[in-house]
């Protein structure tokens, strides 16, 4: 059920136009800016991106103009994640393709993050979310006292019966599907 939604998702989010792609972007920032979690946030996590997600390269420029503190994943084997400090000159390309920091990484306490945007394929109306199936997150936020969202286009709010384990995002911005 869950590999069948994240192929699913996975197609439509690889179907759309870098236009539309764009447009939904830019107006999903845009909520998540005005946002109260982000506002009072004075140290968010979010992620780098795959092409297919929302890009978040024009939120990270944005926090860091605003005076965040900005905290992306660094992932470890079995399931481990650890945020670190955003810095430019230790983002690495991985095996995947995708950039992960490297050498030697500032970790940041979950504690000590305000928000996490928290990436994802398919999601509730209620916050829980499929991800791609490493539980990195879901392990992550089990801990987590602080706020987190995400940022979704409105073909990936699915219906689907979240597991013991999921641990649902307290609030889901949908783009309102402005094709």
């Amino acid at each position: 059920m869950k590999s069948e939604l994240r192929k699913q998702v996975l197609q439509e989010m690889k179907a759309i136009s870098q236009e539309q792609k764009q447009a939904i972007e830019q107006a999903l920032t845009e909520r998540l800016l005005h946002h109260p979690f982000y506002q009072e946030a004075k140290v968010i996590a979010t992620y780098l991106s795959f092409p297919h997600e929302f890009q978040t390269q024009g939120l990270i420029e944005q926090a860091l103009r605003d005076g965040k503190k900005v905290l992306i994943p660094k992932t470890y084997s079995k399931g481990r994640m650890d945020f670190v400090v955003y810095d430019l000159q230790q983002l690495v390309k991985t095996s995947f393709g995708l950039l992960e920091p490297q050498g030697n990484l500032e970790v940041v306490d979950a504690s000590q993050i305000d928000l996490i945007h928290v990436p994802g394929l398919a999601f509730t109306m209620e916050g829980y979310r499929i991800g791609y199936g490493g539980g990195y997150y879901d392990r992550y936020l089990e801990q987590f006292t602080g706020h987190t969202l995400s940022t979704v286009y409105h073909y990936q709010v699915q219906d689907f019966i979240p597991e013991n384990h999921d641990i649902p995002v307290q609030e889901v911005l949908i783009d309102e599907g402005n094709l």
